[in-house]
């Protein structure tokens, strides 16, 4: 429902359909320039599995519990059966005592998951932005991210990132794969990611 919020919320037809209208609109809402909004959109259009995913999927098999996170279970001695297709326990185990959050049985692991166009994830991180936005309904609310403050947690994780002064270089295979390092720390889904910020940049140079 996020991309239909950023539709609402920059005065154009909420359609869930991301076209040259909504890209343009979303350029003057947030005061982008072309380089800037083509890369902002098409990395968080990537990131977020063409503006449809914005809650982190931790929905995990026993099987899968082993091979991802083996350090919290295979490795621990911790039977992943017990956890398998549970979301909610999974995240208070993988993302217990880091980032902020408290132990398993403070439930920050799955309070503070990932949520967003580029996944906000950890107390700590959620108090930045929270911070940032002048905003501490956020830390008793943080399902909003994953809604009507999905772009401006993914806005505000290019500013801390300095991601804003790659895309002052310009649309360019260089500058795409350097802002998905950045973003990434790899290069995976590079081809995407090219192909979105060019036809992105088409839609508002």
């Amino acid at each position: 429902m996020s991309l239909k919020n950023l539709q609402k919320k920059i005065g154009v037809e909420a359609d869930g359909l991301f076209g040259p209208g909504t890209m343009k609109a979303a350029m003057a809402y947030y005061k982008l320039t072309p380089e800037q909004a083509a890369h902002f959109f098409a990395q968080t259009s990537h990131e977020s599995g063409g503006f449809k995913v914005f809650s982190e999927n931790l929905n995990y098999s026993a099987d899968g519990l082993n091979r991802i996170f083996a350090k919290y279970f295979k490795n621990a001695g911790r039977d992943a059966n017990a956890y398998a297709r549970n979301p909610e326990k999974i995240a208070n185990i993988v993302y217990a005592s880091r980032m902020g959050n408290g132990d398993t049985a403070s439930g920050d692991g799955w309070k503070y998951r990932g949520r967003g166009a580029i996944q906000l994830t950890g107390k700590s991180n959620y108090q930045n932005f929270a911070n940032h936005m002048n905003d501490q309904s956020i830390m008793e609310n943080p399902d909003i991210v994953a809604t009507d403050l999905s772009f401006e947690s993914a806005l505000f994780f290019f500013e801390r990132n300095k991601l804003w002064d790659i895309a002052a270089k310009g649309v360019n295979k260089d500058t795409i794969l350097l802002m998905t390092k950045r973003i990434n720390g790899g290069t995976h889904g590079l081809e995407d990611r090219e192909a979105k910020t060019i036809k992105y940049y088409g839609y508002v140079k």
